[in-house]
């Protein structure tokens, strides 16, 4: 029976390798120079549309590849939505890169060919060859999925949803008519092989929180952003938590928060899901577009929240697989400001990493450097900052050797790539990327 579940589209893996071989020596660059692939890689700029509302990202994502050189020269310009490529979604799609920036992975995200994973060549500017290979995970993680690239050589996808959440006494629950018990939902882990494109493995089980939580209508509400620990032995996935007023069965929207919560489940057999719990952070670990947790060069995992009533903080967990609550790295005091909210961060080496963020309950975005050992966050001043400025949608900060690259882009106005020296925090401005009305763009992968 389990192997009828597994939906096994095979790849002309052969014919592809020797597409790349053939291309690799005679690609121009599509941008207008030179891009040679043993020494360089291709800068993929991705831009969301306006759908209805400004900002809202809801009308499709395109995307356009530059070469290093054009990436960090600010006297080149180049507008994705005039010029680019439109990869498969039906509102944001859900974009990852490979490690060399070859191939862009993309799962549709909605719409009749949302949980679509595609596969793409990237061969400069708007050339995107869509490999004659696909797989579509919606009937075991929906049709929009969560997921992330595992930092294993660009081998594995880890998609993940919580569906049906229902009181146990309610019709459809495990005790209909009988006395409340809790609020579940049924959660999917999915692993998918990026490189033969197909579900290697997939678990569905209800995930428990203790019983006293359970009884006040605490409930995982979303998983997200699972990370692969040093070990490779154990996810670790991010929780939104949601609280149902038992009474009634509604959301409430303002409620007393249990500690930040993650799942650990067992890899790669994704068995025996188990809660783990800090009194360090009191938000989600869920992330929203974006990889959330990374393993540092010191074994451990370091995971960034949100919606946490105290400010966001760095939370770590250690090489067991549990918080280690003796680490505090908050934002707010590190930042010197109050109610700080992480979009989206990234690890670049050496216990550097660079935030996101907002602060003081605005939508405005800032860029800092944080220092993960020492535990220190300094705002960039070096990138020009605009009210409009948004990264709540934002999902690509690319690492390149001790390059970090990040698009900055208010919503309908210009900006620029920043490139960031993650040693010696040197700021370049790179290219000017050109904007439309209630458009931004999302990523650099």
């Amino acid at each position: 029976m389990k192997h009828s579940f597994l939906k096994v589209i095979m790849c002309g893996g052969l014919c592809f390798a020797m597409v790349l071989t053939g291309c690799k020596k005679e690609n121009t660059g599509g941008d207008g120079g030179p891009h040679d692939p043993d020494h360089d890689r291709w800068i993929t700029i991705a831009g969301a549309k306006m759908g209805t509302t400004p900002g809202d990202g809801n009308g499709g994502t395109v995307v356009y590849a530059i070469s290093k050189d054009n990436a960090k020269n600010p006297n080149f310009s180049v507008s994705v939505y005039d010029e680019g490529y439109a990869v498969k979604s039906n509102r944001t799609a859900r974009l990852q890169s490979s490690e060399d920036g070859s191939t862009l992975f993309n799962i549709a995200y909605t719409g009749d060919n949302g949980g679509e994973f595609s596969r793409y060549n990237v061969r400069g500017g708007n050339s995107f060859v869509q490999e004659d290979v696909s797989v579509n995970i919606s009937q075991y993680a929906s049709t929009s999925p969560r997921w992330a690239k595992l930092f294993d050589n660009d081998k594995t996808g880890i998609a993940v949803n919580v569906a049906n959440i229902v009181a146990n006494n309610a019709p459809g629950g495990a005790n209909p008519g009988g006395s409340f018990a809790y609020y579940r939902g049924v959660a999917t882990v999915l692993s998918l092989d990026l490189q033969n494109v197909l579900i290697s493995n997939y678990k569905q089980y209800e995930i428990p929180l203790a019983a006293s939580e359970e009884l006040e209508g605490h409930t995982i509400f979303r998983l997200d952003a699972p990370v692969l620990n040093r070990a490779g032995n154990k996810l670790i996935i991010g929780t939104w938590m949601r609280k149902y007023n038992i009474a009634t069965g509604a959301v409430e929207e303002n409620f007393t928060r249990l500690g930040t919560k993650s799942v650990v489940v067992d890899y790669p057999s994704l068995a025996n899901p188990k809660v783990i719990t800090s009194t360090v952070g009191y938000g989600d670990c869920s992330g929203y577009r974006s990889f959330n947790s990374f393993v540092g060069d010191d074994g451990n995992i370091y995971q960034a929240t949100q919606r946490d009533p105290r400010g966001s903080h760095i939370l770590r967990i250690n090489e067991n697989n549990e918080y280690d609550d003796t680490y505090v790295l908050s934002l707010d005091a590190a930042l010197g400001v109050n109610d700080v909210y992480v979009d989206c961060w990234r690890y670049a080496g050496n216990g550097i990493a660079y935030v996101l963020y907002t602060h003081g309950g605005t939508s405005q975005g800032y860029v800092a450097r944080v220092d993960l050992t020492a535990k220190t966050a300094t705002k960039i001043e070096e990138i020009t900052y605009d009210a409009d400025l948004d990264f709540g949608q934002y999902q690509g900060i690319l690492v390149s050797g001790d390059e970090v690259y990040i698009a900055v882009t208010p919503v309908g106005k210009d900006g620029n790539i920043y490139i960031i020296n993650s040693q010696t925090g040197a700021v370049t401005k790179g290219a000017r990327l050109i904007n439309k009305a209630g458009n931004h763009y999302i990523g650099i992968f």
